[in-house]
Order: structure tokens, then sequence, then C-alpha cells
């Protein structure tokens, strides 16, 4: 196949991929579903043999372009998440109650559950075994969007009516908040865990390491991430929205470029002073969005870093695709399959019940949810990009025993998280959204 029939193929995957959801907008199909299943039908053709889409031979390719997708991916949560956090008040906290839930119970216990099924049933090293639970750890609600909330509110757009962005529904409800904000946290609080698999792996790992990972790799990275990215987004929101000098002033240009400067600035200084990068961009552009909350030029900002997103996201899942009918799921077996069953039927949705369900807020107050919707925080857990890159950095930074098993457990996780989420994205926030409609409307 030549190099122009594969642009010509990726193009009219991406085109098909875009418009067939709005053909069908009946049927909860999804880009992420079409592009999974259109890849894995690219993959049947003769393509080049000379191509190699064993993950084995691509390391660094494949860390660096999930890498950089999740990045993305972090910009565009922290830019569309309404719900202001401000460290100073404790009904502010409050109000996040389900996302500390998800992050300090739910994550803890699905690497623990995880880990616990790899070394039982698949018969994996321990250390192996938290490697394959911190990998599977982080969720990403943009392969099932309508689980994650919508762009930007802000107060100058107008819906139509003339009431502005005031009057629409708000799409920032508890459930796609919790969601959302879970998926941009977790892709940064799940490093530490993966260091500890990476520290098991070398060896040698005792009491006094411990203690030197708890201290470095679980407070000081994160503590220096979230302090970088409070910094950059603090100062880049000013310079865009209050700089004395009106060239400065990027918002009022529309110059929405400053989301992907943003993005890369956090990042790459969390890593020189070695923070967590990825927390870093996530902190920078929920700092940024509080700077001038209700200005349009969030919403351009959010415009650019989505449709990149976008772009990634389904280029990662369409090579996916490929690679699972070109030789990736070879070394796939019952055990991955249970691993992978067990993560998402089993794992995740009781974790997560545990932890919205057990002395749950109150419903009526923000952060509060009824059962319904403990269950459906509970159970969409999407996995995603994120479990691709952790894996990847793993096996670029040590040998990891049984790579290939591991590769084919967690592509075969993340395209079952794909398509079952997938399809029971749209009609489970349908009803819940009716649900409350009805509610509010009788209250």
């Amino acid at each position: 196949m030549t190099g122009g029939a594969i642009y010509l193929l990726l193009g009219l995957s991406l085109l098909l991929a875009i418009v067939l959801p709005q053909l069908v907008h009946r049927i909860p199909v999804s880009p992420p579903m079409v592009l999974v299943a259109l890849g894995m039908a690219i993959g049947l053709l003769p393509l080049d043999d000379a191509v190699s889409l064993d993950p084995q031979d691509h390391h660094a390719l494949i860390t660096h372009v999930t890498e950089f997708t999740v990045l993305v991916s972090l910009m565009g949560v922290g830019l569309a998440i309404d719900r202001t956090l401000d460290p100073r008040s404790w009904r502010s906290w409050r109000t996040w109650s389900p996302v500390w839930r998800l992050l300090l119970v739910t994550m803890p216990l699905t690497i623990l559950g995880v880990a616990l099924v790899g070394w039982w049933v698949a018969g994996l090293a321990p250390a192996v075994a938290l490697l394959l639970g911190a990998a599977l750890a982080p969720t990403d609600p943009v392969l099932a969007s309508d689980v994650q909330v919508g762009e930007p509110l802000t107060e100058d757009v107008d819906d139509g009516e003339g009431t502005g962005d005031a009057g629409r529904r708000d799409e920032d409800d508890d459930i796609r908040f919790s969601l959302t904000a879970e998926a941009g946290l977790n892709d940064g609080l799940a490093f530490p865990f993966v260091h500890l698999a990476l520290l098991l792996l070398a060896g040698g790992f005792g009491l006094a390491d411990a203690g030197a990972w708890l201290g470095w790799y679980v407070v000081g990275k994160i503590v220096i991430g979230v302090l970088v990215g409070l910094t950059l987004g603090w100062l880049l929101g000013r310079q865009a929205f209050r700089s004395r000098s009106d060239k400065l002033r990027l918002a009022d240009h529309g110059e929405p470029m400053l989301a992907l400067a943003a993005l890369l600035a956090a990042y790459g200084a969390a890593e020189v002073v070695s923070g967590y990068g990825f927390l870093a961009v996530f902190v920078c552009a929920m700092s940024l969005r509080a700077s001038h909350h209700g200005h349009s030029y969030q919403r351009a900002m959010h415009g650019v870093v989505e449709r990149l997103e976008r772009l990634m996201t389904l280029l990662v899942l369409l090579v996916l695709g490929m690679a699972m009918t070109r030789g990736l799921l070879e070394h796939l077996d019952w055990r991955g399959v249970v691993v992978a069953l067990s993560l998402v039927l089993v794992v995740r949705p009781l974790a997560g019940w545990i932890a919205v369900g057990v002395l749950p807020r109150d419903e009526r107050l923000d952060g509060g949810l009824d059962r319904g919707e403990m269950a459906a925080v509970a159970f969409f857990g999407v996995r995603g990009v994120g479990s691709l890159f952790y894996l990847a950095y793993a096996v670029s930074h040590e040998h990891v025993p049984g790579e290939a098993w591991l590769w084919s457990t967690v592509a075969f996780t993340v395209v079952v998280s794909v398509l079952l989420h997938g399809a029971t994205a749209t009609p489970t926030m349908a009803r819940l959204d009716a649900r409350r409609k009805t509610a509010s409307r009788s209250g």
C-alpha cells in the first residue's frame, strides 16, 4: 500500500468517524467506536509488511504520541470545568466531594483490585501486577463524550433566545463534573504507583526506599506539579486578561493559541523541576480558567484544544484498531480477558460505589449524588489513551517481564471500555438528564 493510499484511508476514516454519529444520532455510536472498528478493518488490508505495528518496536514513538494526547486532553478538561475550587473555602472543597472520593478511594482500590486479579488469576509477579493496575487506573471520559462536561459557559455568548449561557441547561452537573475532574487529576496521580512498580522491578526495594517513595514520588512531585500549574496559570491569566499593555492582553485580540503555549510551558516547567507534568497542566488550565471565568476567550481557547484533542485521540484509536488485527492481540489469552472484564464490570464499579456510596453527601447539595447518579459515576470509568502511555513509559524505563502480554491485555481493555461505555453512555445520560429535568420542574 502506497503512502498516498494510507493518507487517503486516514482522511476518509476521520471523515466517517465525524459524520457517522450525526447520521445515526439515535443509535449510541461514538467516533471512538467507529475509529476502532475502521482501524481493525484497515488492518486486514494488504499493508506493507515493512511497516511494523508491534508496540515493542516503537516504545519512544508511542510514549511521546500518547503523552501529547493526554496533555491536550488535560488542558481541554481543565478549561471546560465551570465549577471553581477556592482553596480558602471549605464549602468549595465540599462541592468537589465526589472527585476527592474517586481519587482517594476509587483509584487506589482499582489499582489494588487489578493487581490482585493480575497476581492471583494471571500469575504475574507482584511488581508487574502493580504496574498493570497502575496503567489501567486512569480514566478518560473523552472516549465517551456524553459523560464529560461540555464547552465552557460564558457570560457574553447568546444561546439564540437572548438569555446567554445563563439560560442554558447547565451541563456541568455532578455526574459529568465528577467524571471529568476525576480524569483530569488521576492521570497525574497514577504516576506514583507506576514509579513504585518500576522501583520494585529494579530490585533491592527496602524500608528506606519505601519512605523515599512516599516522601518524594507521592508527596514531593505532586506538590511541585500543583505549584507549577498554579503559578503559570495565574501569570498567564493575568497577562491575557489584565495586562497593562494592550498588545499583551491576548483576550482582547482573541488569540486562542495561548492554551497550547500554556500546556507546553506548564508541562515543560514541571518536568524540569521534577514535578508531575500531567498534574501541572491540569492545574494550570483550571487556574487560567479561573482568571476570568465568564470571558468568551475561555471558549475560544477550549475550542482550539478540543479540536486538537479529538484529532489526536481519533488517530491513536485508529492506529490501535489497525494494530489489533495485525498481531497486537496475538498474546491475549483467557487471563487477559478476565483482567479486562473484571476491571470494567466489577473492580471499577465496586470501587466507585464504595467511594461515593459510603457516607454520601446530601444529594440536594452541590457535589451530592442520588443512587442512580452514584451508579453512573461508579460505572463510567472509561479507560483510554492514558493506559497506553503509562505502559509505554514503564517499558521504556525498565525491562518488564511479559511485555507482549501486557500490551495485548491493556489494548483489549481499552477497546472493551470504548465499546461498552460508548454504547451505554448516551442512553444512560439521557435517562438521568430527563429525570433531573422532571425533578427540577416538580420541585
